[in-house]
């Protein structure tokens, strides 16, 4: 997966107790624009046209949340997109938001460039492994 970027107010947000990991749904959705550290909420951000295997507000990340010794991880399901009847495209970013918290609506929490647009022709399949992982990786780590 490429390179994990923070969106600033997740620092705040998560101190003010806003994302409650593994109880809230957190969710990637797909943009050819790129996002701004500053951005802070899910409307800032102009997915990609809803249709053809995507659906607008993206899928379900599964994400949990386990603490041991002092180091808590966000571990995130793999979530992958295949374009039937048409194309799903072109996107060129992931974005992980919660799609529970309702103040403020959709926060924002990070975002990964794939270093240039994609266009997925049908049948073609995209998937969001993170760290890596086949079926669950770290989204993050806090010690």
């Amino acid at each position: 997966m490429a390179a994990y970027n923070k969106f600033q107010d997740f620092v705040d947000q998560l101190g003010l107790g806003k994302h409650v990991f593994g109880t809230h749904v957190c969710k990637v959705a797909l943009t050819n624009s790129a996002p701004a550290a500053t951005n802070t909420i899910l409307a800032n951000i102009t997915q990609i046209a809803n249709g053809n295997g995507y659906l607008t507000g993206g899928a379900d990340a599964q994400v949990t949340w386990a603490e041991a010794a002092g180091t808590a991880t966000a571990t995130g399901t793999k979530v992958v997109w295949t374009a039937s009847g048409g194309t799903i495209g072109p996107f060129q970013y992931v974005v992980l938001y919660n799609d529970t918290q309702t103040s403020p609506v959709d926060p924002l929490i990070s975002w990964w460039d794939y270093g240039s647009a994609l266009t997925l022709q049908i049948g073609e399949t995209f998937s969001v492994k993170f760290n890596n992982s086949d079926t669950t990786g770290s989204v993050f780590t806090l010690a």
